[in-house]
């Protein structure tokens, strides 16, 4: 059997050893080299040709985010990315995504030692994960300057003033790995007069925040993460917390989120089939599911239920995935009525919510 070959790249001499040794017992994969920061990586990388590097955020020499820039610009490969649980952590780690990075583990703050072992099983099957990813050549677009606020801060693209149309159409979206960015891809793209939108994200607690933040400052719709009890409104996003679950219920004449702490579903907290089934079952004909790149299986057999229920269902094509795993269970269970490139989503979407209203939304 082949090994998937890894080069780890930490500043801390722990965390390269405990890396190391959780990721040379399995059996299907070695770890080749251990750097302590960029310029020592690269030249492993240049001399290893590992299948797959796991990168610290912050090193001396070069800071993660300038070498994962440079290393995606000029030698693209499978980068799982290390990274705090802090608020600054998440915030770079969403950075590293859009650069590429195909995933991250959250390493704890303190009992490094013990966190790592507990999180063993996670890390490396994001290694297994990142190895099978589709990576690509990633050059930065330049940035672009968004006008001051008045309290200081950034200021968010402009909303214009609209009636909101869509009150009963729900678009329900699904993903994993490579998500971050394919749904972003997508909710850029949307009218403020888009349905609601209700999203889950497999993302571990403290992430979440900083992703729909993130969002929220790109979009003409708001992002924002789900709240228990509150109703879901048109030209709103709402993203599922990390740790938690989350589905949707109907109250009288309006849908209203459910966030709990209920149990891990296909081993996912939150979990898109418990998104999916509530969809189906208290949405049907009003929703449209899309089922985005992801490893694995979750929300295949629920997206069906959507189908069965009336809903219109559209599934990002292997080309345009990172991971070709939860598109791919979802078409073979029939859960399907279009496979699209990811370019191609967002128009569609809206096509089907003018085809269904008789109110044209523009894009």
């Amino acid at each position: 059997m082949q090994k998937i070959t890894v080069v780890v790249v930490d500043d801390s001499a722990l965390v390269r050893s405990l890396l190391t040794e959780i990721i040379n017992k399995q059996p299907d994969m070695v770890c080749i080299g251990a750097a302590n920061d960029p310029l020592q990586a690269r030249e492993m990388i240049r001399e290893l040709n590992p299948d797959v590097i796991t990168l610290d955020v912050e090193m001396p020499k070069m800071d993660g985010l300038e070498f994962l820039s440079r290393l995606m610009r000029l030698r693209p490969m499978p980068v799982v990315m290390v990274s705090t649980l802090t608020e600054q952590g998440a915030d770079t780690t969403l950075r590293a995504l859009e650069m590429g990075a195909v995933d991250f583990v959250a390493k704890p703050r303190i009992g490094v030692s013990a966190g790592l072992r507990e999180l063993g099983e996670d890390i490396v099957e994001k290694i297994r994960i990142a190895s099978k990813a589709r990576v690509a050549r990633h050059v930065a677009a330049p940035a672009v300057a968004a006008p001051p606020r008045t309290d200081g801060g950034v200021a968010a693209p402009p909303r214009p003033a609209t009636r909101l149309l869509s009150t009963e159409k729900m678009i329900c979206i699904g993903a994993s790995t490579g998500g971050t960015e394919a749904i972003k891809e997508i909710l850029v793209e949307l009218p403020a007069d888009a349905p609601a939108i209700v999203i889950t994200q497999h993302m571990p607690p403290g992430f979440t925040t900083s992703f729909a933040a993130r969002l929220d400052s790109l979009c003409r719709i708001r992002v924002s993460e789900a709240r228990d009890g509150e109703r879901l409104l048109p030209g709103h996003a709402y993203i599922a917390p990390g740790g938690r679950q989350f589905h949707i219920e109907r109250s009288g004449a309006n849908y209203v989120a459910v966030v709990d702490d209920s149990p891990p579903v296909n081993r996912h907290k939150p979990s898109v089939e418990v998104l999916f089934k509530s969809c189906a079952r208290v949405l049907g004909p009003n929703a449209i599911g899309v089922m985005l790149t992801g490893m694995g299986g979750d929300g295949a057999a629920a997206m069906k239920e959507m189908r069965d229920a009336g809903s219109y269902n559209i599934v990002q094509d292997e080309a345009s995935c990172v991971v070709f795993g939860m598109p791919k269970m979802a078409i073979q269970c029939g859960a399907a009525h279009e496979v699209l490139p990811l370019r191609q989503i967002a128009r569609t979407i809206m096509d089907r919510v003018n085809s269904a209203g008789g109110v044209r939304h523009r894009i």
